[in-house]
């Protein structure tokens, strides 16, 4: 399945939850599959930190090209772009197309860098319903994510409950814990404090703040991990392919990798500091700790979800300990506080987190079950 990116651009401001806002800026998206005569069979894809509009297909003439979500999505795949029309957009602030840190601000001629405007979860969303408004979309058959998608997903159901029929949230939460939160801010100092970082306006000073985005990946990566998934893959094994080279190197240097997860983990950083943009991690983390839909009703997430109206499949994975099935149950249970339509798997995977991107029979059956025979039902009724 070869797909084009598209770009649309908005000229109108769009106002933020921060008081500001933004005005002609670009959002880059990618649609698979054909939309309907009627429109009722579009499916939105929100996607979560370091993803992009990209989420099937591949790039003709490109190799290993394929889309973030490739296994989950396409022909015959568990959303099967045959029945639905399957929309992802890059999010605003990011570093993959969307207007972010790395364009130029157009009431000030100069790169945006540290001035771009804060960005929220609910502004993601904002823009997104801008962009199927001018698909002429007005109402989805799904909107889906995982981790930081999922909230998005989920935001969708209150901001544009009359919108969305279906939501699907994947290894998601209604906000993040302050251990989450404290790893994105590690993250982020390791980013502000890179002598490159230059306050966000590296752009201007020819640097890029690469060792600071090295660790911030470093750390994210831990957390995307199970202690189980890096005991198998990686345990202590050292670096040295022979016993006498270890016997030689073990104990004897601080600064060199020894450990295979040390190596594993510094390619990791490397490769992400090589695209990713430095303000657009800050812009993204930030979001995640913002995001708490029960804010304004003292923090009771019953009532926050009053307004959702759409049928929901959550989904969690038992390994999964930055966004563990517990913070699944709590939307679960809520929605069932209001009487919400509500189906819940939580899959049995050793993955942790990273297990939503992954191939697994059980969790691929839910996802393909749901769609097949709870949304294209109501698809083929409208």
């Amino acid at each position: 399945m070869n797909v084009t990116p598209q770009s649309m651009h908005f000229a109108a401001a769009l106002p933020l939850q921060s008081g500001a806002s933004i005005r002609a800026y670009n959002l880059s998206f990618e649609t698979y599959g054909t939309l309907n005569a009627d429109k009722s069979n579009a499916v939105l894809i929100c996607h979560a930190l370091n993803a992009s509009h990209h989420v099937a297909g591949t790039y003709a003439g490109q190799e290993k090209s394929e889309g973030w979500w490739h296994n989950m999505i396409g022909p015959g795949k568990p959303l099967d772009t045959d029945h639905f029309f399957v929309i992802g957009v890059n999010n605003l602030g990011s570093c993959f197309g969307s207007t972010g840190p790395m364009h130029t601000n157009p009431d000030t001629g100069r790169v945006y860098g540290a001035d771009f405007p804060v960005i929220t979860v609910e502004d993601w969303v904002n823009a997104q319903a801008r962009l199927l408004d001018a698909l002429g979309i007005q109402t989805l058959a799904a909107v889906m994510g995982g981790s930081l998608g999922g909230m998005q997903a989920l935001s969708w159901t209150l901001q544009y409950p009359e919108r969305v029929r279906h939501a699907v949230v994947i290894a998601s939460a209604p906000n993040l814990t302050a251990e989450n939160i404290a790893f994105n801010e590690v993250a982020r100092r390791a980013i502000q404090t890179d002598p490159d970082f230059h306050g966000g306006h590296f752009y201007a000073h020819g640097t890029l703040p690469k060792r600071g985005l090295r660790i911030a990946r470093m750390i994210g990566h831990i957390t995307y991990l199970s202690d189980d998934v890096m005991n198998e893959k990686f345990g202590r094994q050292l670096i040295a392919t022979n016993q006498s080279e270890q016997e030689r190197n073990f104990f004897y240097s601080t600064l060199e990798a020894e450990f295979q997860i040390e190596s594993y983990l510094r390619y990791q950083g490397d490769k992400f500091a090589e695209y990713f943009d430095a303000n657009t991690y800050l812009l993204i983390t930030r979001a995640l700790d913002y995001f708490d839909p029960a804010r304004r009703f003292e923090g009771n997430l019953s009532l926050a979800l009053a307004r959702a109206t759409a049928k929901f499949l959550l989904v969690s994975f038992t390994t999964d300990w930055r966004f563990a099935p517990r913070r699944s149950r709590e939307l679960v249970k809520a929605l069932l506080d209001n009487k919400r339509d509500v189906s819940y798997a939580e899959i049995n995977a050793p993955h942790g987190h990273d297990a939503f991107l992954l191939d697994d029979a059980r969790y691929f059956g839910v996802i393909g079950s749901y769609f097949n025979h709870v949304v294209k039902p109501a698809k083929e009724a409208a």
